[in-house]
């Protein structure tokens, strides 16, 4: 095992428990007693803990660094943004500023409202759905991920399934605390079953008031629906009064100007965008067309919060959406996944270990299959152990990933050529300890 020591991250954890349920500020953050990392600082494309060891970071934040760590030009409009004076309950002009950016990059987008995250973006925008509907069940992708709130936490349940029993998983809340009156809500197909789909819709359409869907699944490898599927969920919904709507929190403004549904063709009534708009300031949106829009009003759908559209975050996002738009940065974030995507390939190849990626170059899963699952289910019937335990060999080696094979390894705009030889110096070093450690076992 390479050595990496954790001296002072394991004794601060201990210290934190003290204070902080598991020694943390978020459950995701947790991987362990003696593997928890407590960082110090970030550059870039990488990132320093409390030890001093020095990681490439394909984790960003679970995507929202684009362009890379502590960007000098975005810190200089978030410092510029201080000088506003923070948040006023009044409104500024830099709200239009960005709302009109927005609007140019996605052509779905008429106006714009403001959120601190991506779960308060969907919690906003399944409301609105429900008053410009008048109803209230709706439609949710398997393995698709929304945020932390109710109604967006049910999940089919894969590990107490298997395929051949000719049944569909269970569905059970993510988390405890979760109120079991709500499950009769929430209605679950398998992405790209078209059929299933469509079964659905007829069932329960007239009842649902939306459907979300994100095309490129952030919480599930990057597994992502075809734009026959994309395109079927359009019609489905504008034949039956559903409101579509995509969750492009993680790939908006990461896979493209215009996000995931640029690249479809698919124009939705609501879009949600967070991580990426602001290069890890806490900023997030709900986007659509007018005449949904327009339900938020008084009377209609409410929405607001003390801190939206904070002014150091709208100045950081101002100048965020100004770079991804006019430059070359999500081209040179694309180029850069797909050649670490080409180096991990050539690495596999050389040891004939089967495999295969998912997503977008921009943020990919990564398989050790031939063929990589098209949905939830599928996953369920994948050999990821070789995976779980490559990844630990990567912390050990400097390279972050998320431990969990199921979130994608994303791209930022300041990742180079000493990110990418370190990544595949490393990579090479930790497929071949675990070949050892299955060989061994």
């Amino acid at each position: 095992m390479p050595a990496r020591k954790l001296t002072r991250s394991n004794a601060h954890f201990q210290k934190a428990l003290k204070r902080l349920p598991l020694g943390v500020a978020s459950t995701f953050r947790y991987w362990g007693e003696d593997r928890t990392i407590y960082v110090d600082h970030g550059k870039g494309g990488r990132f320093w803990d409390i030890d001093g060891n020095n990681y490439v970071d394909y984790r960003l934040g679970y995507g929202p660094a684009i362009l890379g760590y502590a960007d000098d030009r975005v810190d200089a409009a978030a410092r510029r943004g201080m000088e506003v004076g923070g948040v006023f309950a009044l409104s500024t002009e830099r709200e239009l500023i960005v709302a009109d950016r927005i609007a140019k990059m996605v052509p779905g987008v008429d106006l714009v409202r403001y959120s601190n995250s991506g779960t308060e973006a969907v919690m906003a925008a399944l409301r609105l759905a429900r008053a410009h509907t008048g109803r209230d069940s709706y439609l949710l992708v398997e393995g698709g991920y929304h945020g932390l709130f109710d109604a967006a936490m049910w999940i089919a349940n894969v590990e107490d399934w298997e395929p051949n029993q000719n049944r569909d998983p269970e569905v059970i809340a993510y988390s405890k605390g979760v109120p079991q009156d709500l499950r009769a809500l929430a209605h679950l197909v398998p992405m790209n079953d078209m059929q299933r789909l469509e079964d659905t819709f007829r069932k329960h359409g007239d009842t649902m008031a939306a459907m979300l869907i994100e095309p490129i699944q952030g919480n599930c490898c990057g597994i992502s629906a075809t734009p026959e599927y994309v395109r079927l969920a359009r019609d489905l919904c504008t034949r039956y009064g559903v409101l579509l709507i995509i969750d492009e929190v993680k790939t908006g403004f990461r896979v493209a100007r215009g996000g995931i549904q640029s690249i479809l063709g698919v124009v939705p009534d609501i879009s949600t965008f967070a991580k990426a708009m602001g290069n890890g300031y806490p900023i997030a949106a709900i986007g659509g067309r007018e005449e949904v829009m327009r339900s938020f009003a008084y009377g209609k759908a409410a929405h607001g919060g003390t801190y939206t559209a904070h002014s150091v975050s709208m100045a950081a996002t101002e100048e965020c959406l100004r770079i991804l738009d006019e430059t070359d940065a999500l081209e040179t974030v694309a180029a850069y996944g797909q050649s670490l995507m080409d180096g991990i390939s050539a690495i596999l190849k050389e040891r004939d270990i089967v495999h295969s990626f998912t997503g977008h170059p921009s943020m990919f899963g990564l398989f050790f299959a031939e063929k990589a699952p098209d949905n939830y289910r599928a996953w369920k019937k994948s050999d990821y152990s070789f995976y779980d335990a490559m990844a630990a060999h990567l912390h050990d080696l400097g390279i972050i990933c998320e431990p969990d094979s199921r979130e994608p390894w994303f791209m930022c705009e300041a990742h180079d050529r000493s990110c990418l030889d370190d990544t595949l110096k490393a990579v090479e070093r930790a497929v071949d300890l675990t070949m050892q450690d299955l060989a061994a076992a």
